[in-house]
């Protein structure tokens, strides 16, 4: 139990490190910096859609249940983008016109990023607990996640420090952006348990939301402006890095 517990929580952890980093660095976040993380951060979620998620789906069920499974997950955060008012660093404001702060929609920006990303991590362990899958490899695919997380932690609350809030409110909000991880994974953890026949469908859902990300966010803010060939790199290395992981430890 206590090693469930872990995995959960590393992501969150993750987030929570990259955002201390306002207390280190100056009010504004280089751009090379932003392009190196959203570059490693999709390569990170491709790979982790494939090796973790749609590779183990196949094997559990047929092409038809994981090819819907992935529908539903990009139709799921199409409609989560469409309905909540958010805010990028880069792209600016999406979603229906808010009244809503620039820090909350910063954050919420954020949270729709990583609920995703909880599923993933739950569905992996459930798939460990139910199935036949080890917990190792629910292990590396939440270090994956953590890993990319930390600038990812960076890039929500340096954001929040040069709109004039202070270093701790800036610290507090970029952490609390990943709580959303965890409880995204208790979530479908619970789901998955309840019915194992689920996790043919629930691991291309959680993928299908990831590549949705990557898609309609990190990549469009990635390639805008300078360094794009820098967050290209960036995407082989989060790519390499997260496929060795589920290879060497799954």
């Amino acid at each position: 139990m206590s090693a469930i517990i872990i995995t959960l929580l590393i992501p969150l952890a993750g987030t929570i490190f990259g955002s201390a980093f306002v207390f280190l660095m100056k009010n504004e976040m280089p751009e090379l910096f932003q392009k190196i993380q959203l570059g490693f951060a999709s390569g990170v979620m491709v790979a982790a859609s494939v090796w973790s998620l749609l590779l183990p789906a196949l094997g559990m069920g047929n092409v038809w249940q994981v090819a819907g499974g992935l529908l539903g997950g990009f139709a799921f955060l199409l409609l989560i983008d469409n309905i909540t008012p958010h805010m990028h660093p880069i792209i600016g404001q999406e979603g229906p016109k808010s009244r809503l702060s620039r820090t909350t929609m910063l954050a919420l920006a954020v949270t729709i990023h990583n609920f995703p990303e909880g599923m993933a991590v739950g569905v992996a362990i459930a798939g460990a607990t139910t199935a036949n899958f080890s917990l190792s490899g629910a292990l590396a695919l939440s270090l994956g996640i953590a890993i990319q997380n930390i600038p990812e932690g960076a890039i929500i609350s340096m954001p929040l420090r040069s709109a004039g809030n202070s270093r701790l409110k800036a610290f507090v909000v970029g952490s609390l952006s990943g709580i959303v991880e965890p409880i995204g994974s208790v979530l479908v953890l619970f789901l998955a348990s309840e019915a194992t026949a689920t996790m043919p469908y629930l691991l291309p859902f959680a993928a299908g939301a990831m590549l949705y990300v990557v898609i309609e966010e990190l990549i469009p803010e990635a390639s805008q402006g300078k360094h794009s060939n820098v967050a290209t790199i960036g995407f082989a290395i989060g790519f390499a890095l997260m496929m060795v992981l589920d290879v060497v430890m799954g």
